[in-house]
């Protein structure tokens, strides 16, 4: 009986135990740049870069370039709560892309490079829209913001070729003038809250 007893309680205090992570879902222009930076953040268990917010079902790069289905290039954030909070996820999103401009990033232009938090729950939402208005009163950009605040519905992971794209292609022209100076600022911005 002791015994059992005892065999119940681990049990009940390993899933105690167990981290309820949670996910958010952000568009800031060419997912690469993206999932690079968030692989980088203390508390990200896991960034898989794909397409969310348009209409059409299982879409490939290909599709989603031409502009005509709706999806922006996103990323699929896991993080843990409890090491990075997802206002601090939406404090590196803002540094790290230009919220001011509509439908591109620098020479990325389209609908599917457009800035776009899909909230995945009201809190989100909630805090998506207080960090937002922050930002405003606070002038941090000199225009306005056009970041979309979209429910989540559907994500997409992206090709194979595209996951941990940076790491695997460090020497691409793309990454060495786009994503490499990119990096460089946010470590330096965000050097505390960096993986060792």
């Amino acid at each position: 009986m002791r015994k059992s007893i005892v065999i119940i309680f681990l049990i009940l205090s390993t899933t105690a135990m167990a981290k309820e992570l949670e996910k958010a879902t952000l568009g800031g222009g060419c997912f690469w740049c993206t999932e690079a930076v968030y692989l980088e953040l203390k508390g990200v268990v896991d960034v898989k870069p794909g397409y969310s917010g348009g209409h059409v079902k299982n879409p490939g790069y290909k599709e989603v370039c031409t502009g005509t289905t709706g999806h922006a290039e996103a990323v699929q954030i896991t993080f843990d709560p409890e090491v990075v909070s997802y206002s601090q996820l939406l404090e590196v999103f803002f540094a790290t892309h230009d919220p001011t401009t509509l439908n591109r990033q620098g020479n990325d232009v389209g609908t599917q490079y457009r800035s776009v938090i899909f909230y995945h729950n009201q809190q989100q939402k909630e805090t998506a829209e207080k960090v937002i208005r922050l930002l405003e009163e606070e002038k941090v950009y000199e225009q306005p913001i056009v970041t979309e605040i979209t429910a989540y519905d559907t994500f997409y992971v992206a090709e194979d070729y595209h996951q941990n794209y940076y790491a695997r292609n460090k020497s691409q022209g793309y990454c060495q003038f786009i994503i490499a100076p990119k990096l460089d600022k946010f470590r330096k911005v965000f050097k505390d809250q960096l993986k060792k």
